[in-house]
């Protein structure tokens, strides 16, 4: 309920995993999930979800085409812990069962407006040699058990990676109430430039 000295601001995020590059790869399906602070809480829409499995069309190129539509609102009293979206792709291996083929994550953007972002992704790797035998001769990867730890940073220096492939989500970002509790976000931002390499509408990462 709108009052004139609000005690929380709301984070309202619409947008959609738009789909990924993985030139390597076919029949890919995504998971996401949100990661933030302790002032922050989910009022209304979907925390975590799951896209169809999509495979190239020879028209799309190296591109999986997603379109799987994100849609929360968040509410907190201070922007510390600012929600991150983090993603996960996986595929069949060459014996059917489902692998990782990367993780990634990205700051929900800061400003109102539309934004698109690409998610650099990337895959744990065997950190000696009897784990790379055993990852070939199973064709099982190394994983996270829990994917969240991707975006918090804790012992993730300690974990050996792989870059792999990006994935493209748009967002569509509205905010109440932040300046009232004195928090200015900024006009929002127009440049969204075309990566010349991918295809994708990209735009410049948030900073911290």
């Amino acid at each position: 309920m709108a009052t004139s000295n609000p005690s929380v601001f709301l984070l309202t995020v619409n947008g959609q995993i738009e789909g990924a590059i993985f030139p390597e790869y076919d029949n890919l399906y995504c998971k996401y999930c949100y990661v933030y602070g302790h002032d922050w809480a989910s009022t209304s829409g979907l925390e975590e979800g799951i896209t169809q499995i999509t495979c190239k069309g020879s028209q799309y190129s190296h591109k999986l085409i997603w379109n799987f539509p994100l849609e929360t609102t968040f509410k907190s009293t201070n922007p510390s812990g600012w929600p991150q979206l983090v993603v996960s792709v996986y595929g069949p291996d060459v014996f059917g069962n489902d692998v990782v083929r990367g993780y990634g994550a990205t700051h929900i953007p800061f400003t109102p407006g539309h934004h698109t972002r690409t998610i650099p992704m990337f895959v744990p790797e065997p950190t000696w040699k009897l784990q790379k035998f055993t990852s070939w001769l199973l064709g099982r990867r190394p994983e996270y058990t829990d994917p969240k730890v991707v975006a918090q940073g804790e012992g993730r220096e300690v974990t050996r990676v792989r870059s792999q492939g990006f994935v493209t989500v748009s967002f569509d970002i509205m905010t109440k109430d932040m300046k009232k509790l004195g928090y200015d976000t900024g006009p929002s931002s127009p440049a969204n430039t075309q990566s010349a390499t991918s295809g994708w509408s990209t735009e410049e990462q948030p900073h911290l």
